[in-house]
């Protein structure tokens, strides 16, 4: 193992540092992260079983919600297992074919991720401002279909991202100093000339955010203008809580996403080791909130959950 982990020259090979200056925490790190991990799991896997279970969640919501779990499995489940080897067993290193890999996942699966959080606006707005027409226009179908949609956008977004990289010649030091594979990070042990990549993966998170942000702005400000229209206070506090959910999702998924991404291309003034344990929270707080917000605020599956954890 220490032969393996000493051999950064290695040209097919990258090692991944963990968390730089907390080597020697990074097993009392595992232990909140783990328990993040493990819960996160256990909620976004309740949650598709109990949809999967019962026909009457078979509905285009749901179908929604369990988009959002398996998002958030794979969110957590694409940097956490090689986190953990690195944590527990001091293995570093990551051949160049997986680390590209692991790469294109993260990205793919967030682009994916905010998609479905603009699909949720969506549902949102059809519910409340058109609810005769709500099962015509929101359909299982439809819903499959702006997924499918969604993740081909994820994959010719990010595809370009390792394919650029591949190309790339690396320098004798392969040393990342992350727990996971993140495209900067990879991008800066590069010898080449990495203005493309820099540039492009500015441009995609920039169009990915200004326009979902935006789409989502707008279902909510025709939201806002509708619910204004109706004099009933009930009526304000039933809209309101039909989108508590989806906003609260929202807070917690996009403002620490973007403090990721700008703080690893800008931040120079901020501690590495903050950085990092941040960058990898972000990866493990919202897949495990989100199925609790889900099952707090919708009534329908918090019965459900409730029937089959008290079965069990």
């Amino acid at each position: 193992m220490a032969a393996f982990n000493l051999t950064p020259s290695d040209p097919s090979t990258f090692i991944l540092m963990g968390i730089p200056g907390l080597e020697a925490a990074h097993t009392w790190i595992s232990i909140p992260f783990s328990m993040f991990y493990i819960m996160g799991l256990l909620g976004n896997f309740t949650v598709l079983f109990v949809v999967g279970k019962e026909q009457t969640l078979h509905k285009p919501m749901y179908l929604l919600l369990c988009m959002l779990a398996v998002t958030d499995i794979g969110t957590s489940t694409s940097i956490m297992p090689k986190t953990f080897f690195i944590f527990w067993f001091d293995l570093k290193g990551i051949t160049v074919d997986g680390c590209l890999t692991q790469m294109f996942f993260i990205h793919a699966i967030s682009i994916m991720q905010s998609a479905i959080l603009v699909t949720m606006a969506f549902d949102r707005y059809i519910a409340i401002c058109n609810p005769l027409r709500y099962a015509t226009i929101v359909t299982n179908v439809r819903i499959a279909k702006l997924g499918l949609l969604g993740l081909l956008r994820a994959v010719l977004f990010v595809l370009p991202l390792p394919l650029i990289l591949s190309r790339l010649p690396f320098c004798a030091n392969h040393i990342i100093p992350y727990t996971y594979c993140e495209h900067i990070a990879v991008a800066k042990m590069s010898c080449g000339d990495i203005t493309v990549n820099r540039i492009y993966g500015l441009v995609v998170g920039f169009v990915i955010i200004v326009l979902d942000l935006t789409l989502i702005a707008l279902s909510y400000g025709l939201i806002i203008r509708a619910v204004l229209r109706i004099s009933s206070k009930k009526a304000h506090q039933k809209a309101f809580n039909t989108c508590t959910a989806h906003i609260c999702v929202m807070m917690i998924s996009y403002p620490p996403g973007l403090f990721s991404n700008l703080t690893q291309r800008f931040g120079q003034g901020i501690a590495p080791h903050v950085h990092i344990i941040l960058s990898n929270l972000y990866f493990l707080i919202p897949p495990m909130l989100n199925p609790v917000i889900y099952g707090v605020k919708t009534k329908e599956l918090r019965e459900k959950m409730g029937k089959y954890t008290c079965r069990w």
